[in-house]
């Protein structure tokens, strides 16, 4: 029997990321893991540097080819990862 103030692990570990305004960052961090997932792994192998920052996806690819097939699906890329984190994590992608 549960009492009134019990709460699954996830319900805890979710209020946890919320109280300490942490949960942004989470899954920002969860994101980049993904990134081969997202993308594939060629293109994974590829990317050298990967962060966001102010809602923008900051990307370093070394190929210049693949830099530019990435700047063609920009959208499909956003939209991607905004699905899969349930949230709007990244509005834009930056190529450095």
């Amino acid at each position: 029997m549960r009492k009134t103030n019990d709460k699954s692990l996830k319900e805890a570990i979710e209020q946890m990321l919320n109280v300490y305004k942490i949960k942004r960052k989470y899954d920002e961090t969860g994101i980049v893991l993904l990134w081969p997932d997202i993308v594939g792994k060629s293109v994974a192998n590829r990317t050298k540097e990967i962060f966001i920052r102010d809602k923008k996806l900051f990307l370093r690819i070394e190929s210049s080819v693949i830099k530019n097939e990435l700047v063609l699906m920009r959208s499909q890329i956003i939209e991607k990862i905004n699905k899969d984190a349930k949230t709007e994590l990244v509005a834009d992608i930056v190529f450095l």
